[in-house]
């Protein structure tokens, strides 16, 4: 089966701007999660592939969305990307109790974060 789309995330130096914007453009529910040093945005779209919101802790870094891809095994996915030439940026990262990440830059340049859920029937 092909590995899907399952969340995309918002990095941004106005997160109470972006999260009024977002909000009343799509009218996306928003739930502040606390998390270790501030609060994570989830948003809630009803249908299809929901995400997050999370002020950027680069203060000098452009906003930007990251799309993350569901897989079954993180660490051989994040390995096997590097044998086709990916740079990690980010290795395999514990995320919590939600399950474990890690991002990459293709080739061509374009970065994509991985993501295996500790509950796989709860995705993004």
């Amino acid at each position: 089966m092909p590995n899907p789309f399952v969340h995309v995330e918002l990095q941004t130096r106005d997160l109470s701007k972006a999260k009024e914007f977002y909000a009343r453009l799509f009218d996306w529910k928003l739930q502040d999660l606390p998390m270790q040093g501030g609060s994570y945005t989830m948003i809630e779209v009803g249908g299809g592939t929901g995400g997050g919101m999370v002020a950027s802790p680069d203060s000098d870094a452009p906003p930007s969305w990251m799309a993350y891809v569901g897989v079954d095994d993180v660490r051989a996915m994040t390995e096997k990307a590097r044998r086709l030439g990916a740079t990690i940026c980010l290795d395999v990262t514990e995320v919590g109790e939600f399950g474990w990440m890690s991002v990459f830059t293709d080739p061509t340049g374009a970065t994509l974060a991985l993501w295996q859920p500790k509950n796989p029937q709860k995705q993004g």
